[in-house]
């Protein structure tokens, strides 16, 4: 808060909010100032530092807020619970129009984020058990559909996220088009992509030179056709990011661009931007590099699998030397930072947005390939700035978190010790977990006691990938952090706003996790609603809570709360039965069978 705000409330406060030390005021330590996010009766403060613990506000205690207003809360501790804290004054208030369902049995609207009862005036309007609308004022403003559709969940997810006009697409379609053709010429080079089947945008494209050990990492030159501070400019950072939905995407920029003019489509001359790498093949280190426009060609398009099946089979001289370099680097790298063992699951929908089916994709060869090849890009980026720019950064986790992993890991009876530093501690504990046959849950505990990544105009390290210095480079159609690092190694000038940038960025990179999770987890919802007494098979993830987690041939990733749950460990393996799914609060209840 600036002072005469400061001054104002010191001035007309009840309790002791404000002091003034004679020269400044200053917020007392047991008040904090922050963000109200409020979500099914659940509320939580958040603060601008991302170091401040979360707090959290009890529904009683909200004084008024609604979710987005700006509060000054009271700290209030409890030696045997979580810290907690009050609402004593709403500062700013957002009236951001809310999202509610109606519910005929008590004729109400209850907002679907907050789970607030509403009496509204339906101006005589015919409304149906479970319409959804956007409510302000006590007044219906736009009709979303009915609950019962699964239509509905994008909208409600992408309103609740504050990404609802991406839906109507009205990005503007003005962007440059005199792009400079004194780019260096590589279209005779035998650049290719790899991508997941189906990919619409490709960003990157890679070649190597045996002959010369050099390899080529071009990405697409948005920079060239997206100028700074233009209308779509302003629309992209305040995106930031593409959105992946499992039946579509939501791009940062228009479809002009990121399908087609950008995108390093096969046989098309394409604006790059690349890095040229010497590679010291038997030290497995970047010699030298240079950075350059230039115009290529992407001669083939590969997807992952194909790739793959390439490698297995040595059918490609080029791909498995090539591979076998990107292996030699991989292990290098892995000496100080981490490999973790992962299983993406992506929803198949049917044409009315229904879950019908799962895909798993898992880290395999083809994506270590690019993997190393566009950390390397990145790496050289981070390099070229200097300590001020646009860094990704990943600090080390805390001794607090790394105590309380190493807890529950020899409480699955693994019998872990302390090292002498984070990174050995960490390596032991996933060597037991291999032993154990425990790789992927106990990973995700790892991955649990991590720090939250972020973006930061001050150069520091990435405790995960175990690099010093650390940038994004090599995705600017679908990320604006790497469209302005491509601005800044051009030009060789740092953005005024550079620290705006990094935060905004990061938070919107935090909400639109959020909305995605959301949007899965409503799919979810809508699944087992379809499946009520149905057995699989699940996976304790929480055992203060009573979660666990559907891992099933037939079906993963479904999260439950388990009636009378009995105790059991963590990661144990139990039968269950869908009890009930609130496709509203996404709330899905099973008990162990």
């Amino acid at each position: 808060m600036k002072q005469e705000q400061l001054k104002e409330l010191y001035q007309t406060q009840i309790e002791p909010i404000v002091r003034f030390d004679g020269e400044l005021y200053k917020l007392n330590s047991k008040y904090k100032i922050g963000t109200a996010h409020i979500h099914n009766q659940h509320a939580t403060l958040i603060q601008k530092n991302r170091e401040t613990q979360k707090l959290f506000i009890d529904f009683g205690d909200l004084d008024g807020a609604h979710d987005g207003d700006k509060v000054i809360v009271k700290v209030i501790f409890h030696p045997k619970g979580k810290t907690k804290a009050k609402v004593v004054k709403v500062l700013n208030k957002t009236y951001k129009p809310l999202v509610a369902i109606y519910c005929k049995d008590e004729n109400i609207f209850k907002t679907i984020k907050e789970g607030i009862s509403l009496k509204l005036n339906t101006d005589g309007k015919n409304i149906t058990d479970g319409d959804v609308y956007i409510v302000q004022d006590s007044k219906l403003l736009e009709f979303f559909g009915n609950i019962s559709d699964p239509k509905v969940d994008e909208k409600i997810s992408c309103y609740l996220y504050n990404e609802f006009d991406r839906l109507k697409d009205t990005t503007t379609k003005e962007f440059n088009k005199n792009i400079d053709h004194s780019r260096v010429d590589l279209s005779d080079l035998n650049f290719t992509t790899i991508d997941p089947d189906g990919a619409k945008d490709h960003d990157d494209a890679i070649y190597y030179d045996e002959k010369n050990s050099e390899l080529y990492v071009a990405i697409a030159d948005v920079s060239a056709y997206v100028l700074e501070n233009s209308q779509l400019d302003i629309e992209a950072r305040k995106k930031s990011f593409s959105i992946y939905l499992p039946n579509k995407v939501l791009p940062m920029l228009p479809f002009e661009l990121s399908s087609d003019l950008c995108s390093l489509v096969p046989n098309q001359k394409r604006a790059a931007y690349v890095f040229k790498m010497k590679l010291d093949t038997d030290n497995h280190t970047v010699v030298s590099s240079t950075l350059f426009e230039a115009f290529i060609v992407s001669q083939k398009r590969y997807t992952y699998d194909q790739i793959d099946q390439i490698l297995e089979n040595k059918s490609d001289s080029y791909f498995n030397n090539f591979w076998d370099i990107a292996q030699k680097f991989r292990k290098k790298r892995l000496k100080s930072g981490y490999d973790f063992r992962s299983e993406e699951i992506r929803f198949v929908l049917d044409q009315d947005h229904n879950l019908v089916d799962q895909k798993f994709e898992h880290s395999s060869a083809s994506h270590s390939l690019v993997e190393e090849c566009m950390l390397l890009a990145n790496q050289e980026a981070a390099k070229k700035l200097g300590n001020i720019g646009i860094f990704r950064v990943h600090d080390e986790p805390s001794a607090s978190k790394i105590y309380e992993l190493v807890e529950q890991v020899n409480a699955l009876g693994l019998k872990v010790k302390l090292k002498d530093n984070v990174h050995n501690t960490i390596l032991s504990i996933q060597q037991k977990a291999t032993n154990a046959k425990l790789e992927k849950e106990v990973d995700d505990l790892i991955i649990k006691a991590q720090q939250q990544a972020f973006y930061s105009s001050k150069k520091s390290q990435h405790f995960g990938l175990g690099f010093d210095d650390y940038s994004h480079f090599t995705s600017p159609i679908r990320r604006y952090a790497d469209l302005v690092l491509h601005r800044i190694l051009k030009s060789g000038k740092i953005p005024k706003d550079i620290e705006d940038i990094c935060e905004d960025i990061s938070n919107q990179e935090r909400e639109i996790a959020k909305l995605v999770w959301d949007y899965e987890d409503r799919k979810y919802a809508r699944w087992s609603k379809e499946h009520i007494s149905e057995v699989y098979e699940a996976v304790i993830t929480d055992t203060s809570m009573g979660h666990a987690k559907i891992d099933d041939e037939k079906i993963k990733g479904v999260k439950v709360t388990l009636e009378k749950y009995n105790g059991e460990k963590l990661f144990s393996r139990i039968n269950i039965k869908i009890v009930k799914s609130d496709i509203v609060t996404k709330k899905i209840i099973a008990k162990v069978v």
